[in-house]
């Protein structure tokens, strides 16, 4: 854990590349995150140069796995890295999402489920956080004054979402999944 806190601490110094940090954001928030050159460029506001040379780096490093497929070359995250979890848990907590996990626990009632949408389940670093938190019962008096306190915290925007189902077809991360037999 030590060890995971001193590289998020660094984590924006010893990634001097805004590029590669991204590219590190898309495939370790989520292991399903995939992409194309061309895709990612444009999903970055990037010249392809830039992503194909950040791509190249991070996979010779082992840390991507590349896929032909058709006439494309898939990029996603190596899961069988032996870094691949330390570097997935980085990325979570640079973002805040540990931090809002374990917020929302805290006080909020019976919560189910904490799931991520929109941009950051797709890898993308907008600033704008969208949770699902799925449950009967929450505190909602105690997530309305939640967000600010959470948006402090890892000065990201958060919006929170309360709902007692969670369904959609939409990319989303389940954060958090309660014991089926502690219900």
């Amino acid at each position: 854990m030590v060890l995971i806190l001193i590289f998020v601490f660094v984590l924006g110094e010893l990634i001097t590349s805004k590029t590669r940090l991204r590219l590190l954001i898309k495939f370790f928030v989520s292991q399903a995150n995939k992409g194309y050159l061309n895709g990612l460029a444009t999903e970055m506001g990037e010249s392809t140069n830039a992503i194909r040379k950040e791509l190249n780096h991070l996979h010779a490093a082992g840390y991507l796995e590349k896929n032909k497929k058709d006439n494309k070359v898939e990029y996603q995250a190596n899961t069988h890295h032996p870094l691949f979890n330390v570097l997935q848990k980085v990325v979570l907590k640079h973002l805040g999402l540990e931090d809002i996990v374990a917020t929302v626990l805290d006080r909020m009632g019976a919560v189910e489920q904490i799931v991520l949408v929109g941009d950051y389940a797709q890898g993308i670093d907008s600033g704008a956080i969208e949770i699902f938190l799925v449950g009967d019962a929450l505190n909602t008096e105690y997530i309305q004054q939640l967000e600010s306190k959470i948006e402090d915290l890892i000065q990201r925007k958060v919006s929170f979402y309360l709902t007692s189902k969670f369904h959609t077809d939409k990319p989303h991360i389940y954060l958090y999944e309660a014991d089926p037999s502690q219900k």
